[in-house]
């Protein structure tokens, strides 16, 4: 395991947080996967943060599973590229198989590596998404529908 993930589970287990499924990848940079969900108007939205050996730790919540395709395409990339202008914290965007990503990059390298500043992270970036959540549905279903 890399030292920011073991940092990370040093953390998690001070801080008594029993909310993340721990995995390592045999990669080139000894990435740790710790996965948890937000839970965000009713819905269960997976979650992960990433931790390996370069200097980008980072946080990933997929907000849409595979709805973002024909006519709602362009809507959603429009309205997350205003907010991808407005928050400097994180970024979303559409995979190729119509997932919408928020990810939020900590740069940071191993000796100062902390556990408290991806927790906040993860706060904010729940509050950001229990705000904006509903008007990022309405982007993928359109007006008048609603994703429950």
């Amino acid at each position: 395991m890399n030292s920011k993930a073991e940092k990370f589970l040093a953390f998690l287990k001070e801080q008594d947080i029993k909310v993340f499924e721990v995995a390592e990848l045999e990669d080139e940079f000894k990435t740790t996967i710790f996965r948890s969900r937000m839970e965000v108007a009713g819905q269960l939205l997976p979650t992960v943060v990433l931790l390996d050996e370069s200097i980008y730790p980072l946080v990933r919540v997929q907000v849409v599973d595979k709805a973002v395709k024909g006519e709602s395409l362009e809507r959603v990339l429009a309205y997350t590229n205003e907010l991808n202008g407005k928050y400097k914290i994180f970024k979303y965007y559409v995979t190729a198989e119509g997932a919408l990503m928020l990810d939020c990059c900590l740069p940071s390298n191993a000796e100062k590596f902390d556990g408290e500043l991806v927790r906040v992270v993860l706060d904010v970036v729940l509050k950001h998404l229990i705000e904006e959540y509903p008007k990022l549905m309405t982007q993928v279903w359109g007006e008048g529908q609603k994703a429950n």
